[in-house]
């Protein structure tokens, strides 16, 4: 077992899917791609293929996961599938236990450009917020889809990712929120500038 103080060195791609494995199942590379794009994705970032599969070799080579060739369903050739091992679920503990949590960097490309609102025209400062209230509400709904779906087959186990899905959700609608109050203000400014 992997006390606090024994938590291996792992980079963030390296827990996102040790963490993927640590609701019991087991699952391929292509698997933990799905589940990341559904989960992860919404709120931190989801690893891409190439990402997955270096991690789930570096997993295996420290002990913290396992694999195993299974056959085929249906005449294509066989896969491999992975399993956290007792030794990388007392990681993972202890890692989300213990491990400083950063807090939250804003990186915000439409912020950004709200912020050089002066260098663009009206139009395209509205165009921008638009695209951006639009990608928040689809995600908004995607979160909301995948939060029903889960709920429908969730045992116990699910009860935080289902939390972490509702946050998602609420993230979302929040910024769809604030980009109709950010055109709000600007069509506000537009009227009241005293050099219109």
């Amino acid at each position: 077992m992997v006390d606090d103080e024994k938590v291996p060195a792992l980079p963030a791609t390296g827990w996102a899917v040790l963490g993927l494995l640590s609701f019991g199942r087991e699952l391929s590379g292509y698997d933990l791609k799905k589940w990341a794009d559904r989960s992860l994705g919404l709120f931190y970032w989801s690893p891409s293929f190439s990402q997955i599969y270096a991690e789930l070799k570096r997993l295996e080579a420290a002990g913290l996961a396992g694999s195993r060739l299974v056959a085929p369903e249906s005449g294509s050739r066989d896969k491999r599938v992975y399993r956290i091992t007792e030794e990388g679920l007392a990681a993972v503990r202890g890692w989300a236990r213990s491990a400083p949590v950063d807090p939250p960097v804003l990186k915000h490309g439409p912020m950004l450009r709200l912020w050089l609102g002066h260098l663009l025209e009206p139009e395209r400062t509205r165009e921008i917020l638009a695209g951006h209230r639009e990608h928040a509400e689809t995600m908004r709904l995607r979160a909301a889809s995948d939060t029903a779906a889960a709920e429908a087959g969730a045992d116990a186990s699910w009860a935080y990712p289902l939390l972490t899905l509702t946050w998602a959700e609420r993230y979302y609608a929040a910024e769809r929120d604030l980009a109709d109050a950010m055109l709000a203000d600007i069509e506000e400014l537009e009227r009241n500038r005293p050099w219109h």
